[in-house]
């Protein structure tokens, strides 16, 4: 998008007074961005029949390998917070992309894996994450992106959103 195309939250919002603060505005600029890449994303996963949520689970499920995660653990790694995950996997497992199984050193753990048709869906989707990258890359430039990691990084710590 260009400059001369770039709207401000307010107008996109269709905001007629002006925010209380910067701060306030900026919460809101945020929130529409999130809003936007969401949705955006969300497209790309809806051929696959997936949601955003689920992809994620995917992604989690490859990164983890053949040893797979237990479900709470999975809840841990969400980039947003979910408190359904065990929904999540079912229907994951249902589509046949996830596989649960007991442990075998501890029959009390259950893990779950990726199966392969998982790890194919999932790499076909590794486009749709690739364009949006390439998106932030071309509007943000690698500069911009790194000072708005930074930024987004402080915002979190302020937040106490890890603990």
């Amino acid at each position: 998008m260009s400059d001369q195309t770039r709207r401000s939250v307010a107008d996109e919002i269709g905001q007629r007074i002006p925010f209380a603060s910067a701060g306030q505005e900026a919460m809101v600029a945020l929130m529409r961005t999130a809003d936007v890449i969401r949705w955006t994303l969300g497209q790309g996963m809806a051929p696959a029949g997936l949601t955003l949520q689920q992809y994620n689970v995917l992604r989690i499920l490859r990164g983890a390998g053949s040893d797979g995660l237990p479900t709470l653990e999975i809840g841990n790694r969400m980039v947003e917070r979910q408190p359904g995950v065990t929904r999540l996997v079912d229907r994951l497992i249902s589509k046949g992309l996830v596989q649960r199984a007991r442990s075998e050193g501890d029959r009390r753990v259950v893990r779950c894996t990726i199966t392969p048709e998982g790890a194919t869906v999932l790499a076909d989707l590794d486009a749709v994450v690739e364009d949006a990258d390439k998106t932030m890359k071309e509007a943000l430039g690698a500069a911009g992106l790194s000072r708005l990691i930074e930024s987004l990084d402080v915002l979190r710590a302020a937040l106490h959103v890890d603990e």
